[in-house]
């Protein structure tokens, strides 16, 4: 069986380091940590690839990042799909989350897109919005800071601090999802 695993987030430099693109952090974790090296895919999406437990068990990983801009992430994420005949039920997204708290982690397969633009694009694309999702909570902008300005800043000085260990307890919830299932993962990063 394959994942799918999608961190969302705008290309380029300028965004990298910015709370839209936490959900492709946690993916470049996830490269970093199972030695997976990044290469271009004719979807236009860098994708890298490994095996999670143990032979003849083990699942095969495919981690991707869209080259596209969020609102269009749905395009080449289903052709990289497509191409890997992976089924939406077994695609994992990791994406921003304005409505929980900083640092903290929902998990939970299917439901609305909250107004975010990526899964927008996602579920327009797929036709169906029957994937996993690891929202990572970034927190409301204190004040009358718009919101859309304020995913597109980088982390505060303290968020910073916490932003490792965040974004490995990301990488855990997904790697839990493969391996233990959305039950128990829920039970463990729920909470």
């Amino acid at each position: 069986m394959v994942w799918l695993v999608v961190g969302l987030g705008n290309p380029g430099p300028e965004y990298a380091a910015t709370r839209h693109n936490v959900g492709q952090m946690v993916v470049e974790n996830l490269a970093a940590g199972n030695e997976a090296g990044w290469t271009t895919h004719k979807s236009r999406t860098d994708v890298a690839a490994y095996k999670i437990g143990t032979l003849p068990h083990a699942e095969s990983v495919i981690i991707a990042k869209s080259k596209s801009y969020m609102n269009e992430s749905g395009g080449p994420i289903k052709a990289l799909a497509t191409f890997y005949k992976v089924d939406p039920s077994q695609i994992i997204v990791l994406h921003d989350e304005l409505d929980i708290p900083f640092s903290t982690i929902r998990v939970k397969l299917a439901g609305g897109d909250n107004g975010h633009n990526g899964l927008k694009s996602l579920t327009s694309s797929f036709g169906t919005s029957n994937y996993y999702r690891v929202r990572m909570g970034i927190g409301r902008p204190i004040g009358q800071q718009d919101p859309a300005d304020f995913v597109l800043k980088q982390f505060s000085v303290a968020e910073k601090k916490e932003l490792p260990d965040f974004l490995l307890r990301g990488a855990e919830a997904v790697e839990s999802i493969i391996t233990k299932g959305l039950e128990t993962t829920q039970q463990n990063f729920n909470n």
